[in-house]
């Protein structure tokens, strides 16, 4: 099978700014470089990013800390395109200049979309498109193990593994056939083209408010995956937020709306009959049956150590298989692949057990969303939780009111402490915060989380905060925890 960039060609000869030299960055440089004839420019605020492009690729390699003298750079380059990284805020200097003079800023992700490979019969790979405040890393690793079971050879991308545009344009006989997108607003933001088959917005809660103009530029990012898709359109039932962005949506003729409901499912939906996850919105009978697409047994494995299998969990499995269906994925490949499936790290993990007190290490809740699904796992006044990092512009009070009868306790680390001693002020329960300038936060998060626990009860590690105030990463957040942790047990064990 022969494959081609029909989009490629439009490139040439444009001047295309590419700007930050992160992941995403460099792949769009190198895309473009070896798939069109564009003229090509790489910007960065640190210098040392520069230094391992190969300037044979480029016109012109600039590193400027400035802000405003570095988008000024950019914009006296005359770019017609701009790709930027996601770390410029939508708030900051950059977008604002741009825009100001009128030039296209895109995510690595609307390139990809032009960039995009297809076979000798125009057919493209679908794109199978998740965002959500939380769940998105979850669901799109099951989907993807899920088509792998099919027998396709599908890649989760965009906010997670290869970089899109380096995946999407692949033109060897090894491409990746179909494409499990996670996407963050950022890259939804500046992403205007990009047509999924299917598309899911997991849910919606406050979240990098600090990145976007408001809560509703926000939303609408978020809402936007839904414009354009192709087949359907799933969405959580008795949510009315996400509901409201479906019916919204401008949507390709034939796309459907596609539910999902941990209830017996009607015409058009995904849902629960005895333990049953069956399908009445793809099949051949619909109208008349439900088809059997797996058991929660086949999921029960994803369950923490000791607890429940969260809800939360079972909807991430349900949504895959939404959109797995879309593309005709069978039910057996559905229910092979949820059996197949192991979680990421550092997301529920159980690290160790001292004295009755389980240590959990969920790094990767750093919003307030994912630590309230986490917290409210736990039985009543039974979490020490350690929470904290960088706030990203949200406020806390809501999600500590949801939870405090879960709580024996909170840890608070991180730099941006200001809006955790607003939400905790009026705890009836001990909390500690750890000094900003402390050179071992978690070894003294642990610490005081180890005193204060007592046996039949969790410490949990659930920031609700993004790390990297303290941490390079939340995996070297989740890391640290789970090191100081078994130190701890060690310890023990000497004693």
């Amino acid at each position: 099978m022969t494959l081609s960039i029909p989009g490629a060609s439009t490139f040439d000869g444009k001047r295309i700014a590419v700007v930050g030299m992160g992941l995403s960055g460099r792949a769009s440089i190198q895309a473009l470089h070896q798939h069109t004839r564009a003229l090509l420019g790489a910007w960065d605020a640190r210098a040392q990013a520069l230094e391992t492009l190969d300037s044979a690729m480029l016109d012109t390699c600039v590193g400027i800390a400035e802000p405003e003298h570095l988008i000024e750079s950019v914009l006296e380059w005359n770019p017609d395109i701009v790709i930027i990284a996601p770390g410029f805020r939508q708030t900051g200097v950059e977008w604002r200049r741009l825009r100001q003079a009128g030039i296209p800023v895109w995510s690595e992700i609307e390139l990809a979309w032009h960039l995009r490979a297809c076979d000798e019969n125009g057919q493209y790979a679908p794109w199978l498109c998740i965002t959500g405040t939380n769940g998105k890393t979850t669901t799109v690793t099951m989907l993807e193990t899920i088509l792998n079971s099919a027998g396709l050879r599908a890649l989760a991308v965009g906010n997670v593994g290869t970089p899109a545009v380096t995946a999407v344009s692949d033109t060897s006989s090894e491409a990746p056939n179909a494409f499990a997108f996670e996407l963050s607003s950022f890259q939804l933001a500046a992403t205007y083209s990009m047509e999924p088959t299917a598309s899911v917005v997991l849910n919606v809660a406050d979240d990098h408010l600090e990145w976007h103009q408001n809560r509703d530029e926000y939303a609408a990012a978020k809402a936007s995956i839904y414009e354009r898709t192709h087949r359907a359109c799933v969405f959580p039932l008795n949510d009315s937020i996400v509901q409201a962005m479906v019916d919204n949506a401008d949507v390709i003729e034939g796309a459907r709306a596609i539910g999902v409901s941990l209830g017996v499912p009607s015409i058009g939906e995904v849902g629960i009959v005895d333990d049953i996850v069956v399908d009445r919105a793809f099949g051949n009978r619909r109208q008349s049956q439900a088809q059997e697409l797996f058991t929660i047994d086949d999921i029960m494995h994803l369950a923490p150590q000791g607890y429940d299998l969260p809800v939360h969990i079972v909807k991430d499995a349900m949504t895959a298989a939404a959109l797995a269906r879309s593309i005709g994925t069978s039910p057996s490949a559905i229910r092979d692949g949820l059996r197949l499936f192991r979680p990421d790290a550092h997301r529920i993990e159980f690290v160790a057990q001292r004295a009755g007190v389980a240590y959990i290490d969920d790094s990767k809740a750093t919003n307030a969303h994912a630590a309230q699904a986490s917290l409210l796992v736990q039985k009543p006044a039974s979490a020490i939780w350690i929470a904290g990092g960088l706030a990203k512009g949200a406020q806390f009070e809501n999600l500590v009111e949801r939870v405090s009868d879960r709580l024996a306790g909170v840890i608070v680390i991180g730099t941006d402490q200001e809006p955790w001693r607003a939400a905790l002020d009026n705890l009836s329960v001990p909390v500690v915060f750890i000094d900003t300038t402390s050179n071992e936060p978690m070894r003294e998060a642990v610490a005081h989380a180890h005193s204060l626990a007592r046996p039949g009860q969790t410490v949990l590690l659930a920031p609700a905060c993004a790390s990297q105030d303290q941490f390079t990463s939340y995996a070297d957040r989740g890391n640290r925890f789970a090191q100081e942790v078994r130190e701890l047990v060690v310890a023990g064990e000497e004693e």
